[in-house]
């Protein structure tokens, strides 16, 4: 089967490249480190950012995007907590949580950038619309 074809984003790229570590952070713990619990936990928060861009994309709305940015922005700093607590247990190495958290924090980056884009293109058409309506009244008000 055949990936379907997309515009290049580079957003989509990065978390689908995120989840794919994560996914392979699991594997490790669950095989190397017969850790069952945290593991799960960083599965479901790692992949979701990139679950949540995909489903951006065909957002019924300016506010739906943001919102579903907004779901993976959060799952994106969970999964710099369980980052956190696994290096601090010792079941990662500093070198694996500097560098998995490094691309952690550039998504973060990335969907806050996304997310602000996205306000400020909706509060300026907010603006037009109450502009034009401000402009249709006073055509119609008598002085």
């Amino acid at each position: 089967m055949k990936p379907q074809s997309h515009k290049p984003s580079v957003l989509r790229d990065k978390t689908l490249e995120l989840a794919i570590r994560i996914v392979n952070l699991n594997k490790h713990l669950v095989r190397e480190k017969n850790e069952l619990i945290i593991s799960k936990q960083i599965l479901r928060s790692g992949t979701n950012p990139g679950a949540m861009v995909r489903e951006a994309t065909n957002a019924e709305s300016g506010i739906d995007f943001i919102h579903k940015l907004s779901i993976a922005q959060k799952e994106a700093g969970e999964t710099l907590y369980w980052l956190e607590l696994l290096y601090k247990t010792q079941y990662i190495t500093q070198s694996e949580f500097e560098s998995i958290s490094a691309d952690t924090e550039a998504v973060l980056r990335m969907l806050s950038s996304s997310i602000l884009t996205r306000k400020k293109s909706l509060a300026i058409k907010a603006s037009s619309v109450l502009l034009a309506f401000i402009v249709s009244c006073l055509a119609f008000s008598t002085f």
